[in-house]
């Protein structure tokens, strides 16, 4: 079955996963990668979080704030859709433990002309967290120690890759400068996001972003109407976004008002109400793209060189 796979693949498709997969910034990055999970793990599981499996089909997953492709599956007449984040589950994992976390391998047929971004991959893992009865500054507080925990571990335990590709980390200094979004957008533009990375020898925070800007399931603050309680950490030097979560709505009027808001069904998120109607916990939580934190550390100008087999936008390999 192995050999009928390969002979299906373009030779020069072959060839250049070979050519991928033999790349030193390849096999460096690897070593990266089993050090980011190895550190984030580890720092998780001693602040008490419980790991729970991925979840790779479900009937219903992250519907995003941009467009992508929807593929799905039908098995004996019921509708599966391929994960895109584990937002839903982790919400509902938290009524077994009160703190979770997963890495959790997510599919995103997004659009092409996100090919050459160096930071889009098709197929990526997320390292999935949520925090029952948390506030978004507390996850916020919980990111920061995760990225200077894997820094130095990285430092210390693959100083020969650092070397090896040339990388000097920078020296973080937690709490990292918050900024919000509206003044980010007003003062640089539509491209505000991408400016500032490239500005900053620091990691910083994007925070309060008006309601339309993100997902349904994002929580509006009670005390500002239009604004969420979220964030997005970016990296410097020009590598963008780290990661992005907030505080959840978990009441079922709020969740319904906004699903209408965002000018989505309710029926498409039937399994969610539900859920909602039985009873949700507040939350915080965040996704953090491995692929992504693996770029920043090794200095690497594409996520591909973070992965052995990458699923590029329309240009796949293994």
């Amino acid at each position: 079955m192995i050999a009928s796979v390969v002979e299906s693949l373009a030779p020069d498709r072959v060839d250049r996963a070979l050519k991928h997969l033999k790349d030193p910034r390849v096999r460096a990055g690897i070593l990266l990668h089993t050090h980011v999970r190895a550190s984030l793990a580890g720092a998780l599981r001693r602040r008490g979080f419980v790991e729970i499996p991925p979840v790779l089909v479900a009937p219903l997953t992250d519907p995003l704030n941009h467009p992508v492709e929807d593929p799905r599956i039908n098995y004996y007449g019921h509708s599966f859709q391929l994960t895109r984040s584990m937002i839903f589950h982790k919400q509902l994992a938290l009524l077994a433990h009160p703190r979770v976390f997963c890495f959790s391998p997510n599919l995103r047929f997004e659009p092409r002309e996100r090919r050459d971004t160096g930071r889009h991959l098709v197929e990526f893992t997320q390292l999935d967290l949520e925090v029952r009865e948390a506030r978004r500054e507390e996850v916020m507080d919980l990111a920061e120690r995760l990225l200077v925990d894997v820094v130095r571990r990285v430092q210390r335990q693959a100083s020969s890759v650092l070397r090896e590709l040339g990388r000097t980390l920078p020296s973080l200094d937690p709490p990292f400068s918050r900024v919000r979004w509206r003044e980010a957008r007003e003062r640089e533009g539509p491209d505000f996001e991408m400016k500032l990375s490239r500005a900053s020898r620091q990691p910083f925070w994007i925070v309060d972003v008006p309601l339309l800007e993100r997902e349904f399931y994002d929580r509006e603050d009670p005390q500002r109407p239009g604004i969420l309680r979220d964030m997005d950490l970016i990296y410097p030097e020009g590598y963008g976004e780290a990661l992005s979560g907030g505080e959840r709505e978990f009441e079922l009027e709020a969740i319904r008002r906004r699903i209408e808001a965002k000018g989505q069904s309710t029926n498409d998120f039937r399994w969610y109400l539900e859920a909602a109607a039985a009873g949700l916990p507040p939350s915080a939580g965040f996704g953090i793209g491995i692929e992504r934190l693996v770029r920043w550390l090794g200095g690497f100008p594409d996520v591909a060189y973070a992965t052995p087999f990458p699923k590029r936008i329309d240009d796949w390999s293994l």
